[in-house]
């Protein structure tokens, strides 16, 4: 049996990687600021559904006793509204984005987060949503789709018109990108 070189040592430190600049750093931009009140809109509508089926709950059980019903009913108020309140204003704070000519950078989630990079030469196709709340607030997400096991790049809460400018940009990107986006 041949001996163990120094680098072969499983507790041998390994090389610092020599890069100009971090590549996985925090993107430039900020959502638009109305995305606190989509994302808070959302938690709402969540918290409004789990209290209707509360009421459900109270409504076909014929136990003598409601007080299982009030201490449900007020944890899940108390949790519903510390997530409407909270959740929004941490994925604001969290949530960033970047186009650069040669990536897209993301930055998301608020319990467990996330930064991303596509390269431009793995787009696939660019998608721009706008559900019945982003519409009232003027905003639209911007589905980047990639050839990644990850999956989509998605980037919630933006401006409209950035989101538009966007599409188009990444799009004209891809385009011209002389990679096969695999």
């Amino acid at each position: 049996m041949e001996p163990l070189d120094a680098s072969d040592a499983p507790d041998a430190p390994v090389p610092p990687l020599r890069v100009a600049e971090s590549v996985l750093r925090e993107p430039a931009h900020r959502v638009s600021r109305r995305a606190v009140v989509m994302w808070t809109v959302q938690a709402l509508v969540v918290v409004a559904l789990l209290l209707a089926a509360q009421v459900v709950w109270w409504l076909v059980d014929d136990a003598p006793s409601r007080t299982p019903h009030w201490v449900v009913g007020v944890v899940w108020l108390a949790a519903g509204a510390a997530y409407a309140v909270a959740m929004p204003q941490w994925r604001y704070r969290v949530h960033r984005w970047e186009a650069t000519p040669r990536a897209i950078y993301t930055q998301s989630g608020w319990l467990w987060q996330e930064r991303r990079i596509a390269p431009l030469s793995r787009v696939q196709t660019v998608d721009l949503e706008r559900g019945p709340v982003a519409q009232l607030l003027g905003l639209a997400s911007v589905t980047i789709t990639t050839a990644s096991a990850a999956g989509p790049v998605t980037i919630h809460g933006l401006d409209a018109p950035v989101a538009r400018e966007l599409v188009d940009t990444l799009t004209a990107a891809a385009v011209t990108e002389t990679g096969d986006a695999t």
